[in-house]
């Protein structure tokens, strides 16, 4: 267990409990938010997905757009990293590659809050998890 040294120490350890507990709770009707799954592969990574995830981790959270944004392996679309899959409630997935953080940007501006598709959609070649 971490040692509290600090006041600062024992904010942060309270923050990263709460997020925690917030995405336990996302979790359970995660069906009803917008899922975003991040491409982590190592290829993603070396890509910049990294950034990618948590701009769209900061970004939906400054926006106050419910959501459950987590990392995935390797999508298959390695031309096109880095990829992103959204999956709007009640809708199929979509992927979007070689995402950059303007990109990013307009998938949350254009797609997730107005269902307008936006440029750079992956042709869909692969099965859902569920589906196998």
């Amino acid at each position: 267990m971490t040692k509290v040294k600090s006041l600062a120490d024992l904010r942060k350890m309270k923050e990263e409990l709460q997020n925690k507990v917030h995405l336990r709770e996302k979790g359970d009707n995660a069906e009803s938010l917008v899922q975003i799954r991040v491409g982590m592969g190592t290829s993603g990574i070396a890509s910049g997905a990294k950034e990618i995830f948590n701009f769209f981790v900061e970004e939906l959270e400054k926006r106050n757009i419910e959501a459950v944004v987590t990392q995935t392996g390797d999508m298959g679309y390695n031309f096109a990293e880095p990829t992103v899959e959204v999956t709007l409630p009640g809708k199929d997935p979509i992927v979007f590659g070689n995402v950059t953080t303007q990109k990013a940007d307009k998938i949350i501006e254009c797609y997730i809050k107005n269902g307008e598709l936006v440029e750079g959609i992956l042709p869909e070649n692969y099965d859902k998890i569920d589906n196998k």
